[in-house]
């Protein structure tokens, strides 16, 4: 008998389990349950396949010409700190209790059904929005090779190929992140490798490269040709919100943590090893992309339509590497089509949570015999048709970064929540006295990461629209000061409306905690596919992946 089970009672036991929804991994099906269909290997590529996305290979550019490479260097850095705070603090309390809904279901039982609404109606909106942007980041990656085309054309192609893998079912879904994220890790590591190549001179043109560009034109950008340090400055924290889009994303193994099988084992593996990660893809990443090119050049700006190209692929061609650019550019392209897939099926698995949890109509709740939640789905792909907006006058660049502002702000809101959720969490287990040790993963610098998680995130929240106030930026820009501080507004407004509408209480005091619901194991879900890597060279690819 573990621990937490002998700090409840039989009777606290038997009720709790009551209240876990049945997931199943196959036999009979009542029309509501999940199924456990995503393995071990599944979920460490989906958690990858999170930090690598369109923001690190298309959103570095607008980070770069904002900041210059040192401060696109430092504000995906100090973004980088603020994921590792925010998923030591999820992974901890995910892999104790590994329920449908993730961070949304658990905000609810640790700080109040308020809250958990508005987190879980935030969330949803977050990757409802940012799919169609993912789709429009396809539309100006094909438009590298084809400029004449409608790009509704190829948004309509790579919708169609995300309905395709999410109507599979999370076992297709997670074969295809399998696939998509290995395609995305051999591609980021091969031009890092290559742009270390090309910066000592090793290009066909023989140019070395070196620090050239961070003396020429500088290291800092100044931002709206303010002078001085305040100039600097300002450039830096605008790389932040972008650099915050392109890592959001590395929470979406929360909410598959209902569909994995032997979670308790899976889970810890996957988020543990995540600074790893940040530091090798993006550390690494945006520092080579800093050396190679100028913060002026003027292919970086993706609003004019003249470029499709990210900044590697401007790397390449300025080395005089004639093949490579289209294929680096496909790579990116499976990129966008492997977020995409991913938008769709987190947006669906969080309105399933919001209506198991009875935030949302109880339609949404229902499956079919695969375990699919269909009708979830089904309103993903209607809102996924905002990404057509693209196809009239306005670049899909420029909606590329409507989208991006916006769905930047509603992860940061995420992010900050779950931090928040995690000192609760850490609360009811000192209040209980449940040793930490025992849970099967115990993040480290807890709860300070928690805290730090949750001020960071608040303060970049409240100053993310400053440019608009800015005497250089009159007249006033209403699109980007909608987009930079609605979602924060709207958060309470959620949690107001559904104290009014409920009548809710304001959440259980840390004593009354349920920290047993959902933490013991299942039985039958085990994942016999997950060896003890042999040999030092898997062994280092396992711990890196």
């Amino acid at each position: 008998m573990s621990h937490l089970e002998e700090t409840y009672s039989k009777n606290d036991l038997e009720k709790a389990d009551n209240n876990v929804v049945t997931l199943t991994n196959g036999g009979e099906h009542n029309g509501q349950d999940l199924h456990r269909g995503l393995k071990g290997r599944h979920v460490q590529m989906i958690s990858i396949g999170g930090v690598i996305g369109t923001g690190l290979f298309l959103g570095t550019a607008n980070a770069l010409r904002h900041g210059g490479p040192a401060g696109l260097l430092i504000g995906y850095a100090a973004i980088g700190a603020l994921c590792y705070a925010v998923m030591i603090s999820l992974g901890e309390m995910i892999a104790h209790l590994p329920v449908p809904g993730g961070h949304i279901t658990l905000s609810r039982r640790f700080v109040s059904p308020a809250f958990s609404f508005a987190m879980g109606w935030n969330y949803w909106y977050n990757w409802t929005i940012v799919l169609p942007a993912e789709l429009n980041a396809a539309a100006v990656l094909i438009g590298y090779w084809d400029k004449k085309t409608n790009p509704a054309v190829w948004i309509a192609v790579c919708l169609v190929v995300a309905c395709a893998i999410n109507f599979g079912g999370s076992r297709t879904y997670g074969e295809a992140e399998f696939w998509f994220a290995i395609i995305k890790v051999l591609t980021i590591i091969g031009l890092i490798i290559l742009g270390i190549v090309i910066d000592c001179g090793g290009g066909p043109n023989g140019q070395y490269i070196g620090s050239k560009y961070w003396h020429d034109p500088g290291a800092f950008v100044q931002y709206a040709g303010i002078p001085g340090a305040k100039g600097r400055f300002l450039g830096t924290w605008a790389v932040l919100i972008q650099a915050s889009f392109s890592y959001i994303g590395t929470e979406i193994v929360a909410i598959a943590a209902g569909e994995t099988k032997d979670p308790r084992k899976t889970l810890p593996r996957a988020i543990k090893n995540v600074y790893i990660r940040i530091l090798l893809f993006y550390i690494l990443g945006v520092l080579i992309t800093g050396l190679l090119v100028p913060s002026n050049d003027p292919r970086l700006n993706l609003g004019t339509g003249t470029a499709a190209s990210a900044p590697f692929v401007i790397a390449i061609q300025n080395a005089g590497i004639k093949s490579l650019p289209s294929i680096i550019n496909a790579c990116l392209l499976t990129s966008a089509w492997s977020a995409a897939s991913s938008d769709l099926y987190t947006s669906s698995r969080a309105l399933y949570g919001l209506s198991l949890n009875g935030q949302a109509p109880a339609f949404l709740k229902k499956t079919n015999r695969w375990g699919l939640p269909w009708v979830c789905v089904l309103v993903g792909v209607a809102f996924s048709l905002l990404s057509f907006m693209s196809a009239g006058s306005t670049s899909a660049g420029t909606v590329f970064g409507y989208f991006a502002n916006m769905t930047s702000v509603c992860g940061l809101i995420t992010w900050a929540g779950i931090c928040l959720t995690y000192i609760r969490f850490h609360r009811g287990l000192r209040a209980q006295g449940i040793d930490r040790t025992l849970l099967p993963y115990k993040s480290p610098m807890q709860p300070y990461a928690a805290y730090f998680g949750l001020i960071f995130a608040c303060v970049v929240l409240f100053f993310n629209g400053w440019s608009v106030f800015l005497k250089a930026n009159y007249p006033f820009d209403t699109s980007t000061f909608v987009t930079s501080y609605f979602p924060i507004w709207f958060f309470p407004c959620l949690m107001i409306f559904y104290r009014l509408w409920r009548r809710s209480d304001r959440g259980p005091s840390p004593s009354e905690m349920d920290l047993v619901s959902g933490s013991r194991d299942e039985q039958g879900f085990a994942d016999p596919e997950a060896p003890e890597p042999k040999g030092i060279g898997r062994r280092v690819l396992a711990y890196v992946l």
